[in-house]
């Protein structure tokens, strides 16, 4: 059970992300328990929990990090009549010619899910609305009038996706309800996006340069730092499809 009290606002150091992150997840997106969107109002995708193999027995919990849908089988675009007050989004596929067209900041679980009971182990991923060039904008909290509604696109199961793990928000916990649950999950999806926003995070999501680390450096021809190239390389990895 969750301590009550105050949520931390963002995770993990401050300069970008240490060891063991980031790490790097990739499969097809499958079919998950169903309760995501029907019973929680929270899409997510799943892939394949053997995608964590490549680092032995990862912590069960909730993370952050950014996603990439292969483009030749997605494609999204931004609606420009979005409504960006309470979060929820439904656009059509639109092809876009922008490089982070297909890559979104997104809050993860890797567990069990104490509150279902799950006995097979799960990769959950929440996809957030794209960082514009102005900071995003949270989702109230719940109300008994208003309930809170999650970003969503159309559905894209088959897709492949590729994920890079930047930081571990929480421990997975059981809850006294439904809307306990909801309502931290949406506390998740702020300090994932708080914490992704900070420049040494904001790099893997937008790229280095753009509006995350390297935006002061000028362009002299100067060789970029160690970091940087590890960006880099991060980043063509998450599109490389």
């Amino acid at each position: 059970m969750r301590l009550a009290g105050p949520r931390d606002p963002v995770a993990g150091p401050e300069s970008g992300p240490k060891s063991p992150f980031p790490m790097k997840l990739s499969g097809p997106v499958i079919k998950g328990f169903g309760r995501g969107s029907k019973e929680l109002g929270i899409p997510t995708a799943n892939i394949p929990p053997d995608s964590l193999s490549p680092y032995g027995d990862v912590e069960s919990g909730v993370y952050y990090g950014v996603a990439a849908l292969d483009p030749s089988k997605f494609k999204y675009k931004q609606d420009s009549n979005e409504n960006q007050a309470n979060g929820s989004i439904e656009t059509p596929t639109i092809e876009s010619k922008s490089e982070n067209e297909n890559v979104f900041p997104c809050v993860l679980s890797i567990g069990y899910n104490p509150f279902y009971k799950n006995t097979v182990r799960s990769v959950e991923i929440h996809l957030l609305p794209q960082f514009t060039c102005t900071p995003s904008t949270p989702n109230p909290p719940s109300t008994t009038d208003q309930p809170t509604r999650f970003f969503r696109v159309p559905d894209f199961y088959g897709t492949r996706l590729n994920l890079l793990v930047l930081g571990y928000i929480r421990p997975e916990y059981d809850y006294v309800s439904l809307e306990a649950l909801v309502e931290d999950i949406r506390i998740d999806c702020e300090v994932a996006r708080r914490s992704l926003e900070r420049p040494g995070y904001l790099c893997y999501v937008k790229g280095v340069g753009e509006g995350g680390r390297g935006d002061d450096d000028d362009d002299d021809g100067v060789e970029e730092d160690e970091e940087d190239t590890g960006v880099r390389e991060a980043r063509e990895w998450l599109r490389g499809f």
